[in-house]
């Protein structure tokens, strides 16, 4: 291990130890996975029922899809890793170089080449937003020479339980059997942990129960703009009058006959063909006196069904293509507050990619750390953020002139703005 000095020492022996590096093997082999594959439960049998129901209505419900959507493209937006420190130049890119060619073979699905990081991070997000947690085991190469790729572990058959008093530990499930999780080649990321729910809480729990109302909104609506969308007849048959001296089974028999005639013949009636009856028969036309109104109603009792679950899950409806007049000024507001929440979750994610990228560098013999970065600027956004960024160096300009700032200092500054 001498030659992996400056690095984190107790994870890289860890993963080094006499297991060889494939520490993840022993629990996935014991579970009865392969090792070239997501493990992902076959039945769809959850840890907790409240994960398996986000999932269906994150697949099934169109707003929701979107809104799990929307945020996991904007979370997982373009990064890049760098090097922590002053460090001679080639060493740096020889570092880069390597957690560039890392973060190539990261991506636990063989089936998709060189999908690469930029393909793992949504499906990173999506199952953090989703159920609430995202964890996995990490594989070294059987020759230590870098990271083989990071496992994902369904975050549903992860419980956690107390082994002793005192004492609590995370237990991998499926198969049929519990395996205690001890090693420091698994990682666990809970989205908004708390006391009472320490493995984390997804963005959808607030939603199931609107949901379910707006989805019986939508239900109700479809039957009864169907039945009012399209109007139908209704022919009214006055009965023939009575014979004189005529029994009661022949004048029964006769005005159902005439019955059955006029509802043979109106069913058989063509587009273009004209009914002929006698003046006894009058038809009339079913359907809505007002439809404008029915179908505000609708409008406005599914529009709050849409801001109550837009609400559950921190966006706003013009974040999902829903145009409710909103002002720029306002929707410019609302995507900064989301952003703004975005990066939150950005950092906690980029410790575990550098996690990752120290561990790679650390087997490869460089004695260096690394930061990873999410670059969240917008093309869109380029006029404002170059305005922005030219007020910067005004104020830099003017402190200067004013002698309120050296020339270092001033240079410093500049700098850091480049």
């Amino acid at each position: 291990m001498s030659e992996y000095k400056g690095c984190d020492r107790p994870r890289v022996e860890l993963i080094n130890s006499k297991n060889r590096g494939y520490r993840a093997s022993y629990y996935l082999n014991k579970i009865g996975r392969r090792m070239n594959e997501l493990v992902w439960p076959a039945g769809g049998r959850p840890r907790k029922t409240g994960i398996a129901l986000y999932r269906f209505l994150r697949d099934n419900i169109p707003l929701l899809n979107a809104c799990i959507w929307t945020w996991s493209r904007l979370s997982a937006a373009p990064g890049h890793f760098e090097i922590a420190g002053d460090i001679p130049e080639k060493e740096q890119a020889a570092a880069l170089a390597c957690l560039e060619a890392m973060s190539d073979r990261i991506y636990p699905d063989r089936f998709q080449h060189r999908a690469g990081l930029e393909s793992w991070l949504p499906f990173l997000f999506t199952t953090l937003y989703t159920d609430g947690a995202f964890t996995g085991f990490l594989l070294v190469k059987r020759d230590f020479s870098g990271i083989d790729r990071f496992v994902p572990i369904d975050s549903a058959l992860i419980e956690l339980k107390q082994d002793r008093p005192g004492r609590e530990f995370l237990y991998l499930g499926g198969g049929g059997r519990e395996i205690k999780i001890d090693g420091k080649d698994f990682y666990y990321f809970g989205l908004n942990s708390d006391i009472n729910n320490r493995l984390g809480r997804s963005m959808l729990g607030s939603i199931p129960f609107v949901a379910h109302i707006e989805q019986q909104l939508i239900n109700d609506m479809q039957k009864s703009m169907h039945n009012a969308g399209y109007h139908r007849l209704h022919v009214k048959i006055t009965p023939p009058e009575r014979l004189a001296g005529e029994a009661d089974e022949t004048y029964i028999g006769r005005i159902n006959s005439y019955f059955d005639d006029t509802v043979r013949m109106i069913k058989n009636c063509e587009t273009d063909d004209n009914p002929v009856t006698w003046d006894n028969i009058q038809v009339e036309y079913i359907g809505p006196n007002n439809s404008r109104s029915d179908g505000s109603s609708w409008s406005l009792s599914h529009r709050a069904m849409v801001e109550e679950i837009c609400a559950g899950t921190s966006l706003s409806p013009f974040m999902l293509g829903f145009n409710y007049g909103t002002t720029h000024n306002w929707a410019q507001f609302k995507y900064d507050l989301v952003m703004r929440q975005i990066v939150s979750v950005q950092r906690q994610v980029a410790r575990l990619l550098e996690w990752i990228g120290n561990i790679e560098l650390a087997l490869n013999g460089f004695e260096y750390r690394c930061r990873y970065r999410f670059d969240n600027r917008l093309t869109c956004l380029a006029t404002e953020s170059a305005a922005i960024e030219q007020g910067k160096v005004d104020n830099i300009l003017k402190l200067y002139q004013a002698g309120l700032l050296s020339r270092e200092i001033a240079r410093r500054k500049a700098g850091e703005l480049v």
